[in-house]
């Protein structure tokens, strides 16, 4: 059997390397004569295999083989193949499958080939979901494409969806569109199915498609009501929290946390503690120093649920404990700093605009009776200075004869 399908796709490679571009279904029969089966249709999106049979047979055997050799069989009644949810197979690879009536020769084995030119497709396509419903889908411009060609997304939540195209292109500096937005995205259980295709005036342009589980690109939201209660216990602290939010999930056991606490005062050069992971909605925190202040962070991620496995956004910082009272001694300095500021600047103004003598007048000192004598001399000396007296001078004149 392997020896059969390892021929069969060296064979629908081949096909594919040489096949028209524009083609879409190239279908063979295994007899000479013409083939009861006819009109084979692929539907991609739904992953249903089609046909027409002239002849009523009662049981079909149906077989898709994907480029990387993996393939699903299955059994009908009817002409109409539809192959497993999880099997889903994007076509833009292209993909081989056949169509069997069992015990007999008859057989049809078909390929479908992407038209368009080579290297005109997308590269690069991913979409992520943030904020609970909403998801942004990027791509860049396939390296071989025209320089006049333009992407169109179009997509399904579901199988049961209809399709819907975008509605909020992101465009690039020259106006090609390389991305979407998507606003009330409601994540359900069937994978998504997105195709990207293009148009040039001067070829034809492969599509791109690709299904996705939305659940795995969704960036969940950080937990709510994060609350910390450190009063009952002085040498522990109580964590408490929600869970985040999410369009799909119910279920608070469906989540693992992620814990961080560092001390807000430690140097940045010292080594941090390392996150604590729970499952429940509540963590107690043994090594609280309540003269230390700490920087409490909390993140979420799925754990056996349909929840994505990354790690979501971190909470916002939550500060808890007391840290060092610097309060006091800045209360202090500022009492010190303004004290000498007010001296300085009376000093200036004194020396400025007053007198020390006028300000400060000498103190009169009482007489001294024990040095009585002293005084005395004094007034002795005083008197017998010498007095300063006029003299008169007479000038006389006489007559000569």
């Amino acid at each position: 059997m392997f020896d059969t399908l390892g021929l069969i796709y060296m064979i629908w490679w081949c096909v594919m390397l040489f096949h028209p571009l524009h083609a879409d279904i190239q279908c063979t029969g295994s007899e000479a004569q013409e083939s009861p089966i006819m009109n084979v249709k692929m539907n991609g999106r739904k992953m249903e295999l089609s046909w027409e049979s002239s002849k009523n047979f009662s049981t079909y055997k149906c077989t898709i083989i994907h480029r990387d050799m993996e393939s699903v069989q299955t059994e009908v009644n009817s002409p109409l193949c539809r192959f497993p949810v999880e099997q889903y197979i994007p076509l833009h690879e292209g993909v081989f499958f056949i169509i069997e009536v069992p015990n007999t020769n008859i057989s049809k084995n078909c390929t479908f080939i992407p038209g368009g030119m080579n290297g005109s497709a997308i590269e690069n396509f991913s979409c992520v979901i943030y904020n609970v419903s909403l998801m942004n889908c990027t791509w860049q411009a396939g390296k071989d494409a025209p320089g006049d060609t333009q992407y169109f997304l179009y997509w399904q939540n579901s199988r049961y969806d209809d399709e819907r195209e975008c509605e909020l292109y992101i465009k690039d500096e020259n106006g090609r569109n390389t991305g979407c937005r998507f606003q009330n995205v409601k994540i359900e259980t069937d994978e998504a199915y997105f195709l990207v295709n293009g148009s040039s005036k001067d070829s034809w342009i492969q599509f791109y498609d690709e299904y996705i589980q939305l659940y795995k690109i969704e960036i969940l939201t950080p937990p709510l009501n994060v609350t910390v209660n450190c009063n009952r216990d002085p040498e522990a602290c109580i964590i408490t929290w929600q869970p985040p939010l999410t369009s799909h999930v119910k279920n608070g056991h469906c989540f693992q946390y992620e814990i961080s606490i560092q001390n807000k005062d430690e140097p940045k050069g010292e080594k941090k503690d390392q996150p604590v992971r729970v499952r429940n909605y509540r963590y107690e925190f043994q090594n609280y120093n309540k003269k230390k202040k700490y920087i409490l962070r909390i993140r979420a991620r799925g754990k056996g649920c349909l929840v994505s496995s990354i790690w979501g956004e971190w909470s916002g910082p939550i500060e808890f404990g007391r840290g060092k009272d610097y309060f006091i001694f800045v209360i202090l300095f500022l009492i010190a700093l303004g004290t000498m500021l007010v001296t300085l600047l009376l000093y200036c103004l004194f020396k400025r605009y007053c007198s020390f003598k006028s300000v400060f007048p000498p103190i009169p000192q009482p007489r001294d009776k024990f040095n009585a004598s002293t005084d005395e001399d004094i007034q002795a000396e005083y008197v017998s200075l010498p007095k300063k007296c006029c003299t008169e001078e007479i000038t006389t004149v006489e007559e000569m004869p």
